[in-house]
Formats: C-alpha cells, structure tokens, sequence
C-alpha cells in the first residue's frame, strides 16, 4: 500500500511540474505579448486587433518581429529557465509540493488578471455583441455611383492623391488647432490652412475622422476611394487571397480610367501586401510602382531594404521623375502615392531628418515626413501642369505608435490629416464641416471640377457643397456604432471566394493530411504508404492515391487505400504494375468526403532501387 501512494504521490508530482512549467510558460508569454501590444498599438481596438493577429507576416516590418522577439519570446524563456532550476532546486523537499502549487495558482491568477484587463480596455463583450448583430446601416445610406450622373468638366484636371502615413491634425499645436504644445508638423499646418480642409471661418486645421473598418492602411485607401468600410468576413490583410476586391462596386479609380486618366500607384513598400495591387489594379488599372518594381528595373541595388522597403526621400523622387514623363503625355494623369517613412513604432529616421525634438524619434521623422511634402509640393507649383492640378493630402488612420499621443486630453477629437490643394471647386457651407474619409471620394471628384448629380457617392458627401455629411445627419457616435455592426449587404458587395486555398491555408482550414512512405518491400513488390491525421474533411468517403512514374504521368495509376484504423490509411503500390521500375514514384493523396467533393491533401515521393 505504501508502495502504491508513492507511486501516485511521484505520478501527482510529476504532472504538477509539468503543469506549473507550461501554467508559468503560457502566463509569462500572454502578459509579456499583451504588455506589447497595448505599448505598440496606442488607442487598439477589437477591430484593429484581429487584423494585426490574422495579417499575414509578408511584407511587414521586421524591426517589429524583431521587437516581439526581444520582449515577449526572450524574457518568457528566461523566466522559463529560472522557474526549471527553481524546481530542481526545491526537488525532494519537504516544501516542494507549496513552491509547484503556488506556482500554478499565480500563473493562472495573472493570467486572469491581464486577460480580464485586455478584455475591458477591449470592449470585447461589446465587440463580441455587434458581431452578433446585422445592420442595414450602410445598405440605407450607400449611394451606388452607377446609379448617379457624373460630368468632367471639358478640360480634365489631373490629380495628385498622397496617403500620408498616419498624419493626424493632432500634430498640430493648440493655437493652430492641434493638440501638441510644440506643432510637429508646421508646414502641413500651413499648407492645410492656406488651401482646404474644411474648417469654414475657424483658421485652425480640420480632418476627417477614420471610421471603423477604415483604421489600417489598405483599409484607409479603400474608404477613401470607394466611400465604404472595409467589412468583410475574412481579415482585411487577406484580400490579397482573392481573386477580386469588391469587384461590384465603382469607386474613384473606376470613374477616372472610365473618363481617360493614365493612372499610377507609386508606394515604397510591397503593394501586394493586404491586397493593396489587386485592388488598384482591379479598380482603374493602375500602373503599380512599389518595392518590388524598384528592385527589378535596377532603381535599387538588389539587396536594398530599409524600414518596409525604401525611405519617403527616394519615393518623392521617384514621383518627380514620374510626374515629368506623365505631364508630357496627352491623357489627364492621377498619381497616387503612399508615404510609409511615419509609421509605427517611431517611425524610420532618414538622412533627411533632423534632431529638432531630441529624443523623441516618432516627432522628427513626422516633422521630416511635413518638410519633405511641403518641398515636393512646392515642386508641383513650380511646374507647368501645375495650373490643371489638384493635389489631395490625406492621413491614412490615425497613429498606432505607443505612446506619441499619451499626453493628448481624452476630450480632444483626433482627426486625419486633410488638405486639398488646387481645388477647381468653391466651397458652399463655410462653417466648419464633421466628416469622415468616406467623404473624401466624392470630394476629390469635386476638386477636379467634376459635376456629381445628389453631390454624394458611397457612404460619403461632397464637402464643397451644402449637402450635410452622413456624420452630421447621424452623429459620429451612431454611425461608429452601426458600422460595427455585422453587413450582409457589405458581404454581398465583396463576392468573397472563402474557399480560396490560399486564404483556407493561411486560416488553417484548407483540407491536409500527413502522407508518408516507407522502405520498398523486395518480398512482395510492395511500396507501403499510408496516410493519417486527415484535417479539415467533414465525412470521408474514400482515400485514392495517384502515383506515377514518369515526369509527363503518362504511366499515372489510381489506387484506393484501405482504412486499418480509424483515420489511418494504409496500401502498398504494386511496383510490378510499373515493371518494376526504379526511381522516384511520385504520390498525391486525394480525399473524397461525403459531399463528393475531392481534396488533394498531400504529397510524396517514394524510391524503388
């Protein structure tokens, strides 16, 4: 008997242990990763988060798996290790068993505790709520461009489109209507203020407000143009699985290719990143000019990279020199740029840049990134086109570095960055307009003197009318609100392709299994293969293999595998059917399920010798 209770007491320890380590493993790694996420991303939403998690890593930064590496995996590790040799220490001792259960209560108490404060600072429950429920919101308010008479003037402008890496007014100092002491960007303040952002008889700067589903980059760009949400069922980053972007919908690339504009995107990142190419591409077949392009003309040496790709100085020349071939062409010309130097964390520091605001990194790179627009601008002015072009200045979202906005009062409303420039339209309503960037797609066709029957397209309003925003005739919180909501119309309008293999692989849901091949059997001319851990297949009807020999599969042979155990497949090839010939047999196992629908599900490569 007392052979037995130690048996059980050893078994009771050694489970323990192990649980305490993974307990201790599996605490340390989610408050060490929530700790960083709420640093990185200032002001995160549930919204941004689910982007951020189920974004693909391609074309990110890696300064920033770097970061994560350093702060979140390393000291989970190092803690790991010091927990381990706590427990060697303490093996054996009367005591062990107090040290083993008091680590598995702490770990699962702050555990509890970070999750439950990331939950609150989330808003989950509510998150989760809206999720929950369908709105017609946009559905009653979208306004189809097909269904609205749109007139260029007889001479077309050409337009100028720069996204500005999370330019905010904030920036701003508070005398000029930001929320800085010290303005950090002085010259967008002056360019703002001497052109349009529609802040009627107030001088200080004005902007419109990024809207749910409107809050990340290819996001932003999307809202802009299209006047709507990026809703969709699968993360907004993962449009690059499919095979269209909203393809049934008209946005502002559409109606400029439609009237005879030569149209460029030009970013210093990899535009296939979040679909950002296939949507430009798809909606008024822009020439794209990105990273990639830069390496394979040879504007770069092969092995350049910085920050996500090349600096904002190089994309600014580039521009420049694109603009020169574009102005000596006949056809009016849309050149739309996006600046990537100003984004989080703390932004890429140029040669360009100076130490005006010592330490802080994030405010000289943002006052390098207003220098820099300002004489690429002044550039524009000075050229002959100049006079038929309306240049767009516009935030992208607001900013997600940590903490450059921690000491900004909670009752300032941050806004993104506007200005446009060269405007061939007056404004009508010269009071200070609440707006958001969907209303930027019907205003910069109103800037190009572009007549637009109702003035609204999309969910957004054209601001040099009288017309009233959507945000105004709502309220911003109400429109917030349904725009968290669930759309079976925004679902409809993006015509999703969710059993794209490419997105099914990256969600973990495409149809796989493990295949594997053992020795030949001389014996009985056998190849033995078998096939196990079958996922993502709802009710298998049967496993076939195709095996072949020769490169062109002329000699392809169909063999059913039969079922040894449950989820276990199992034959052996008859290599005499081959005549026994050597070399590589080549194996692809395909599933058929209930639906009879077929899955190939893995692959092989067998050796007869």
């Amino acid at each position: 008997m007392k052979t037995f209770i130690k048996v059980i007491k050893k078994v009771l320890c050694a489970i323990g242990t192990i649980l305490a380590v993974i307990l201790t493993a599996l605490a340390s790694m989610i408050c060490f990763s929530i700790e960083w996420m709420f640093d990185t991303w200032s002001n995160l939403t549930m919204d941004e988060l689910i982007f951020h998690l189920t974004a693909p890593l391609e074309g990110t930064n890696e300064g920033m798996i770097k970061e994560y590496f350093s702060l979140c995996v390393a000291p989970t590790a190092l803690l790991l290790l010091f927990i381990i040799i706590l427990l060697c220490a303490w093996r054996g001792k009367k005591k062990y068993y107090v040290v083993m259960c008091a680590g598995i209560v702490v770990s699962l108490a702050v555990t509890g505790v970070t999750v439950r404060s990331a939950w609150n600072s989330l808003d989950v429950g509510e998150y989760v709520e809206a999720q929950k429920t369908d709105s017609d919101f946009i559905e009653a308010n979208y306004v189809n461009p097909a269904d609205v008479e749109i007139t260029f003037p007889e001479q077309k402008r050409n337009l100028i489109y720069i996204f500005l890496e999370s330019m905010e007014t904030t920036y701003a100092d508070k005398e000029n209507g930001g929320a800085f002491e010290e303005n950090v960007i002085p010259e967008l303040t002056e360019i703002s203020q001497e052109n349009e952002n529609f802040s009627g008889k107030n001088k200080g700067i004005n902007g419109g407000y990024a809207m749910p589903r409107a809050t990340w980059t290819v996001a932003a760009m999307f809202a802009q143009t299209s006047g709507l949400p990026l809703d969709v069922s699968i993360n907004g980053n993962s449009m690059d699985t499919q095979e269209s972007f909203f393809s049934g919908i008209i946005t502002l690339g559409d109606i400029l290719e439609e009237a005879g504009y030569s149209q460029t995107l030009l970013i210093g990142s990899d535009a296939m990143f979040g679909g950002r190419k296939l949507y430009f591409t798809e909606h008024g077949n822009y020439e794209i000019i990105d990273y990639n392009y830069a390496i394979e003309e040879e504007l770069l040496p092969a092995d350049y990279r910085v920050w996500w790709g090349y600096e904002d100085q190089k994309l600014f020349g580039y521009a420049k020199e694109k603009l020169e071939e574009l102005a000596d062409n006949d056809e009016p010309f849309n050149l739309t740029l996006l600046t990537v130097d100003t984004h989080f964390e703390d932004g890429y520091m140029c040669e360009l840049c100076q130490d005006t605001f010592g330490d802080d990194l994030y405010a000289n790179v943002m006052a390098c990134s207003s220098r820099q627009v300002k004489e690429f601008v002044g550039w524009v002015k000075q050229q002959e086109f100049y006079d038929n072009t309306t240049i767009v200045l516009m935030g992208d979202h607001l900013t997600m570095d940590s903490d450059f906005c921690n000491d900004i009062d909670d009752k300032y409303a941050r806004k993104v960055y506007t200005a446009f420039v060269n405007s061939a339209a007056e404004v009508e309503n010269n009071t200070e307009r609440i707006y958001t960037t969907f209303d930027s797609f019907p205003t910069t066709l109103a800037a190009l003197g572009v007549q637009i029957e109702g003035n609204r397209l999309g969910l957004g309003t054209n601001l040099f009318s009288n017309m009233q925003t959507l945000t105004e005739r709502v309220g911003l919180e109400t429109e917030q609100s349904e725009l968290y909501k669930q759309s079976k119309f925004m679902e409809a309008l993006a015509d999703l392709d969710e059993n794209n293999e490419e997105l099914l692989k990256r969600e973990g849901k495409l149809a796989s299994a493990v295949i594997y091949v053992n020795d030949y059997q001389y014996e009985t001319g056998g190849l033995p293969v078998g096939v196990s851990d079958i996922k993502n297949v709802e009710g298998i009807e049967s496993v076939m293999l195709a095996v072949w020999t020769n490169d062109d599969q002329s000699d392809l042979q169909w063999i059913q595998m039969q079922e040894v155990e449950q989820g276990n497949y199992y034959v052996e090839v008859n290599v005499p059917n081959f005549n026994y010939k050597v070399g590589n047999y080549y194996i692809q196992a395909y599933i058929v399920d209930s639906s009879g629908d077929q899955y190939m599900v893995g692959e092989a490569v067998g050796f007869v010798e």
